[in-house]
């Protein structure tokens, strides 16, 4: 650890033009949370001397331009102190980019939209999020997953830096910088993500973690006194201490050792008081969110040397010379950067090429060139294992897909295998395959922060650990980001390892996130389309839902094209033309159980179809004269199959159609005897299907 020299007491604004922006952001603050009677102060008056020094001094960002691919990201992790960002967007000047990624000439933050702070339908919600506000890079809510997004931010610019920099045109050498806290800090996932960047001795990363001891409930040693200097350490981070928050001279030159260190990521250990300058509240747990009245605004106000007389007061020069220094010196990086980069295309055509397609979040011609497709076979594939060759093919044309899997590749088959793939490793930031460790809620989020930055990434684990990464998955699809999350070992097939790793609830938990594609393919053909689909999107999140067992490969002659599943569900088996007595819903390995079954109803002279769906989110998305012609509304003898819980298949086969489901966590056995234990045989469903029609002809006769 490098000990800084420790400074003074805090002393009130001196009416220079540092102290005076300094304290602009805290009474913007303080003004935008009283207004709304909600907010969070404690953070942003503390950390406003690190905010104001960070970024006037160092951050590379023009205003102007604030999509430049090679910006400084800067990242507020403690995100329920959002106020600090917006004012900082504010005073820096930060022009508005539109969705489509247009600049509208507007600011990001204007006075107005700090005075309607955590209002409805306001660009400054009560924690920053991506898409709603230009100059937030990630949506920072729940605590340490801005930290763990960084570590994917660091990670992509190293893989981007080593697969496009030459040595005489370098395009990517940005730095990444969190703000951080005690909560932070005390989450697993930041943990898992902290360990992972100092083993990829990540020097381009930087956390500045706001040290004011205080929590919710108290001071942070009801629950928290261990030695952060030390666990960072021994992640392999290099640790910097501040002793006073309001001296800029220590945490400039605490910056600076950052930039000069270039083997590891960076700690800066900021000591501070939460809610400096609020007297009754400062330093103590009320400063964290408690209310405040207009007289502890006006206390505040004195103690800086302020006007309290004024409200949303920004003195004359203050956001004018807070923006030349930031737009300054990123409009002079950014303007460099673009010749060096109109330099490059000539020099290197193809992969400039890339870079402005990842950039808008396309694929390369010919992407999907490779897919295999796969010949009908009653034996077989896992889709694990038609996955892997489907995702192969599509990696070794998308040179910006990248990821990796939970210390499960082998078992996932997301191990990327083609000539020159390689390992993501410190020193060799090229390679294609990242090997996160047993850390799957860190996996997740560092995917986010990886698809943040331009590449395509994908995560890999078992179905029963998503739990693990729900955090990530929530915010993948809260922010439109187009992450694959792969899992496999979907279900009961599982086998002889148990309830534990037999994933029941699992599928209807993803299906409950809105906005997530979740895909349950049935044989290797289906898989193929799935990851098709996974591809094609640019604002929507996939999870891909993979068996561990062979499942057969259907005849595609005899029955539907898989390039249904495209529409979420689709007419499998049985003639469109005619309305059936029964219909047979199955997803994943259990449509070809219904297809056996369908098989023996026509045999016995009994209409059937076979509806299978992979995707209850494309096809809910599918208008009604599809859904009705898939499902019918007049044909009420449904049977749903499906190797996890019921919840959600009511909405198909009707409140009392029939369903073989899962009611418990499954068992320890062979596979054979859980499918006969629990009812996914071909027996079973065809009585089913027959209790259904004949119940329904009851009901009519009656």
């Amino acid at each position: 650890m490098s000990a800084l020299p420790k400074d003074v007491s805090h002393e009130p604004t001196d009416g220079t033009n540092e102290q005076l922006a300094i304290d602009t952001i805290r009474t913007l603050t303080l003004d935008a949370v009283l207004k709304a009677h909600s907010g969070h102060v404690g953070a942003p008056l503390g950390l406003a001397p690190a905010a104001y020094t960070l970024w006037t001094q160092f951050l590379r960002y023009d205003p102007d331009k604030p999509d430049w691919p090679n910006r400084d990201r800067f990242v507020l992790s403690v995100g329920h102190g959002s106020m600090l960002l917006y004012s900082v967007l504010h005073l820096a000047g930060v022009k508005e980019i539109d969705a489509e990624g247009r600049p509208t000439g507007k600011p990001a933050v204007s006075l107005d939209d700090i005075r309607q702070f955590r209002q409805l339908d306001s660009k400054t919600p009560g924690h920053p999020e991506y898409r709603m506000t230009t100059g937030v890079e990630t949506t920072t809510g729940p605590l340490g997953q801005g930290c763990a997004n960084s570590v994917g931010m660091a990670l992509a610019e190293r893989y981007l830096a080593a697969h496009y920099n030459r040595p005489d045109h370098v395009v990517f050498d940005h730095d990444v910088y969190v703000f951080c806290g005690d909560g932070d800090l005390m989450e697993g996932v930041s943990a898992e993500a902290a360990s992972m960047a100092g083993h990829l001795k990540l020097s381009n990363l930087c956390w500045v973690y706001d040290n004011n001891r205080v929590s919710i409930e108290g001071y942070t040693d009801l629950a928290f006194s261990e030695n952060v200097i030390e666990r960072f350490r021994g992640y392999g981070w290099h640790t910097i201490h501040v002793s006073n928050f309001n001296d800029t001279a220590l945490i400039r030159h605490a910056i600076e050792e950052f930039r000069r260190t270039e083997d590891r990521p960076v700690l800066i250990v900021i000591d501070s008081v939460i809610g400096f300058g609020l007297q009754k509240q400062q330093g103590t747990a009320k400063a964290h969110g408690e209310a405040f009245d207009a007289e502890d605004v006006k206390g505040a106000k004195r103690a800086y040397g302020w006007d309290e007389s004024k409200d949303f007061f920004v003195p004359d020069g203050v956001a004018e010379r807070f923006r030349d220094a930031v737009a300054g010196r990123g409009r002079e990086k950014r303007e460099a950067w673009e010749k060096t980069f109109a330099a490059y295309a000539e020099a290197y055509p193809r992969e400039a090429a890339e870079i402005e397609r990842m950039r808008k979040g396309e694929l390369p011609e010919g992407w999907d060139a490779d897919i295999p497709s796969f010949e009908a076979d009653a034996k077989g594939v896992a889709t694990r294992d038609a996955g892997g060759k489907v995702l192969n093919a599509i990696a070794a044309k998308v040179p910006y897909l990248i990821g990796g899997s939970a210390d499960l590749a082998p078992s996932t088959k997301t191990l990327l295998t083609f000539d020159g793939a390689g390992s993501f490793e410190a020193g060799s930031y090229e390679g294609r395959n990242l090997h996160f460790g047993i850390r799957e809620h860190a996996m997740g989020s560092i995917a986010n922060g990886m698809a943040l930055s331009y590449l395509r990434s994908y995560t890999a684990t078992f179905l029963v650990f998503s739990d693990y990464m729900r955090p990530p998955i929530r915010l993948a699809a809260i922010m439109e980001i187009p992450v694959v999350f792969v899992f496999t070992h979907d279900s009961i097939g599982v086998g002889e390892d148990g309830p534990t790793h037999q994933p029941i609830e699992q599928l209807a938990s993803l299906r409950a996130i809105p906005g997530l594609n979740a895909i349950r393919p049935c044989d290797a053909n289906e898989t193929a389309e799935a990851w098709k689909v996974a591809m094609r999107q640019t604002h929507e999140p996939t999870a891909l839902i993979l068996s561990r067992q062979p499942l057969p490969t259907l005849d595609r002659a005899k029955y539907a094209s898989a390039a249904g599943l495209e529409k979420g569900a689709y007419i499998l088996a049985g003639d469109e033309g005619e309305v059936p007595e029964v219909i047979l819903i199955g997803t994943g390995s259990e449509v070809s159980l219904c297809v056996e079954a369908h098989e023996r109803l026509r045999a016995e002279g009994i209409r059937s179809r076979v509806v299978s769906m992979p995707s209850w989110h494309l096809f809910e998305k599918q208008d009604e004269a599809y859904r009705d012609r898939v499902l019918p509304p007049d044909v009420m003898a449904r049977v749903g199959v499906e190797q996890a819980g019921s919840l959600g298949w009511d909405r198909y086969v009707g409140a009392k159609g029939a369903m073989v489901v899962m009611t418990t966590f499954g068992a320890s056995a062979p596979i054979a005897k859980l499918q006969a234990k629990f009812g996914f045989t071909t027996d079973n469903v065809v009585k089913l299907a027959k209790d259904q029609i004949a119940r329904r002809s009851s009901a009519r006769d009656a």
